[in-house]
C-alpha cells in the first residue's frame, strides 16, 4: 500500500480513525481552496458575479463525469441533511402516503423526514432490519416487506452512518423502478469510498458528500435530481435564481445554485480532488483500504464481543466496520479514547444499541487499527466503560 499520508494534514499525535464523520482534505485540494477565497477576497463583485459562477460549471462538469450523469442535474449543497430537507419539504405527499425506509438511516434525515411528514399527514416508515443480516438477498427480502399499497417512495443510505454497512442500493432502486416507486438515495459517505454511477443506478434522487471520502473542503455536497422531478423540488432560500432577470437553461440550477452571498470556493475545488485522486491511482488505494478493514473485523468483534452485522464482504464492507459495542456510557467512552489514548474514533448512539466504528483511508496503517485493539483491551481491564 503506498504512503500517502504526507498528503494529509491531519495531526501526527491522533490515530485518526473517523474519516467518514467528516473526511480530512489532502493539501494540494487544500491549498486550491486558498487560492480560491484569496480571489475571491481580492475581487469580491467580479468572484460571485462572474468568475464564480463559471468556476461552478467547470466544477459539476467535472463532478457529472465523475459521476455519469449530466452536469445541469446536479447543484451543490453544503451537506447532504440539507438536500434532504429540499425534497422532504418540496414533495406533496399527502395523508397517509408512506415513506419506506430502515430504521438505520442517519439521525439529521430522520429528523427532517419526521418534521415535514409531521406537517402534512404523511408517514415515515422505519422498516426494521433483523441483524446478522446473511446476504443481500435477505436484506431485500426484510426491507421490502414493509412495503404497502399506500408506499410512494424509497429513502435509504448507500451506505449507513452507524452500522457502517454498504447497501444493495442499485437492487433496490431496480425494483422500485418496476413497482413504479419514486427513490431518493443518501449517498453521503458514498462517492469515492464505493463506485457511484447515477446513469446506471436510476435512483430518482441522490444526495453526496465531496467532504468526506472524495476529500474537499468541508461543507461541499450535492443533490443529483433526474430533469422530470427537478420541477417539483423548491428552493429553501427564494432568492434571485427564482423569475431570473437572466434566466439560464436550468431553472433547477437558477432555483437552487446562487441563495445570497456565500463562499462556495469548497465546490470549486472538486475537480481538483478528482485530479488528484486520479494521479494516484484511487480504485487501487480504496481496495487496500477495503482489504484493511475486512481484513481486521473478525478481530475487533471478538474484541468487543460481537458478532458481524452483516458477511464480512464487498458487498456490505467497504471503508468502514462497525461492531455493537456493550456501554452505558459512550459519550464518556468517546472521550477516554481521544483523551487519554490520542484516538479519533467515533462511539454512536442508534436506538438502543451502541456502535464502535473504525474507518480507514490511505495514511492509515496496521498499527492504527493496532492502537484502538489495544486501548479497548485496556480500558475493558482498568474501567466500567465497556461490558463483557
Amino acid at each position: 500500500m503506498q504512503d500517502l499520508s504526507s498528503f494529509f494534514l491531519l495531526r501526527k499525535d491522533i490515530t485518526f480513525l473517523n474519516f467518514g464523520s467528516f473526511g480530512a482534505c489532502v493539501k494540494p485540494v487544500f491549498d486550491r481552496y486558498q487560492q480560491y477565497q484569496l480571489e475571491l477576497e481580492q475581487e469580491p463583485v467580479q468572484f460571485i458575479t462572474v468568475t464564480g459562477p463559471i468556476y461552478l460549471e467547470n466544477s459539476r462538469q467535472a463532478l457529472g463525469a465523475y459521476l455519469n450523469c449530466h452536469q445541469d442535474d446536479l447543484v451543490y449543497v453544503t451537506n447532504p441533511s440539507y438536500a434532504v430537507n429540499i425534497v422532504a419539504k418540496s414533495l406533496a405527499f399527502q395523508p397517509g402516503d408512506e415513506i419506506l425506509t430502515t430504521d438505520i438511516e442517519y439521525g439529521a434525515c430522520d429528523t427532517a423526514w419526521e418534521y415535514y411528514c409531521q406537517k402534512t399527514g404523511a408517514v415515515y416508515k422505519k422498516q426494521r432490519i433483523r441483524f446478522p443480516i446473511e446476504s443481500k438477498e435477505d436484506f431485500i427480502e426484510q426491507f421490502f416487506a414493509g412495503l404497502t399499497p399506500k408506499t410512494k417512495m424509497i429513502f435509504i443510505s448507500h451506505l449507513t452512518s452507524s452500522t457502517g454497512l454498504r447497501l444493495p442500493v442499485e437492487e433496490i432502486c431496480r425494483l422500485a423502478k418496476e413497482k413504479g416507486l419514486l427513490t431518493f438515495v443518501d449517498g453521503a459517505h458514498g462517492p469515492a469510498q464505493v463506485p457511484v454511477n447515477l446513469q446506471t443506478l436510476q435512483a430518482d434522487m441522490y444526495t453526496g458528500a465531496c467532504h468526506k471520502w472524495m476529500m474537499t473542503p468541508k461543507g461541499s455536497s450535492f443533490l443529483y435530481v433526474k430533469k422530470e422531478m427537478q420541477p417539483l423540488l423548491d428552493p429553501l432560500i427564494i432568492s434571485w435564481g427564482y423569475k431570473a432577470m437572466f434566466p439560464s437553461s436550468s431553472p433547477f440550477l437558477d432555483y437552487h445554485q446562487m441563495q445570497g452571498t456565500r463562499d462556495f470556493s469548497a465546490f470549486l475545488t472538486i475537480p481538483d480532488a478528482i485530479h488528484f485522486m486520479a494521479d494516484h491511482d484511487w480504485k487501487t488505494v480504496a481496495a487496500e483500504c477495503r482489504a484493511m478493514v475486512q481484513g481486521n473485523a473478525a478481530a475487533f468483534c471478538e474484541r468487543l464481543g460481537a458478532k458481524p452485522l452483516a458477511p464480512v464482504n464487498d458487498d456490505f464492507i467497504a471503508q468502514l466496520y462497525s461492531a455493537e459495542i456493550k456501554t452505558t456510557e459512550p459519550e464518556k467512552l468517546k472521550a477516554h479514547l481521544y483523551n487519554d489514548y490520542n484516538i479519533e474514533v467515533p462511539v454512536m448512539r442508534h436506538a438502543d444499541k451502541v456502535y464502535l466504528r473504525y474507518s480507514i483511508n490511505a495514511f492509515n496503517k496496521q498499527a492504527d487499527l493496532d492502537r484502538l485493539f489495544d486501548a479497548i483491551r485496556s480500558i475493558k481491564m482498568k474501567t466500567a466503560f465497556i461490558e463483557g
